[in-house]
């Protein structure tokens, strides 16, 4: 079936089996490291559900590379809630295609449970408002 296809892709490129497989899936990074061509609406898709909360920023949490990023990083910190985050900046298919699919023209995008919850402007509302620790947590 498809999963001994990819398996066996895995195979030759990367020399692991299943168990590599679930380490990768486990680790969230089995779709970023698919040698599989898929289409950019599916891998938009699979990025934003591959966390509960999921921030699409410039740069990393350690080392944010825009302002809005560094202060969005900042208020999360504060709601003491585990994400991930993916840097626009290391794939422009995503930086660009994000922006449509999002319908949402500006980084950073915050998502939780696959949803759009919107970028800076309204992540800080709803923390002013002490409401993001609570929509953080579905």
């Amino acid at each position: 079936g498809l999963l001994s296809i990819i398996s066996s892709g895995i195979n030759a490129e990367y020399g692991g089996g299943l168990d590599i497989m679930k380490e990768l899936h486990e680790n969230g990074e089995l779709i970023t490291t698919l040698p599989v061509k898929m289409s950019l609406n599916t891998r938009l898709k699979n990025l934003i559900n591959s966390h509960k909360v999921m921030l699409f920023m410039k740069g990393d949490p350690s080392e944010p590379r825009c302002g809005f990023s560094k202060t969005t990083i900042g208020i999360l910190a504060q709601c003491n809630v585990e994400y991930k985050t993916f840097d626009i900046l290391s794939d422009n298919d995503v930086r660009q295609g994000l922006k449509t699919y999002s319908e949402w023209p500006t980084y950073p995008q915050l998502y939780v449970n696959g949803e759009l919850i919107g970028g800076l402007d309204i992540i800080r509302e709803l923390h002013e408002a002490g409401e993001l620790a609570e929509t953080l947590r579905g």
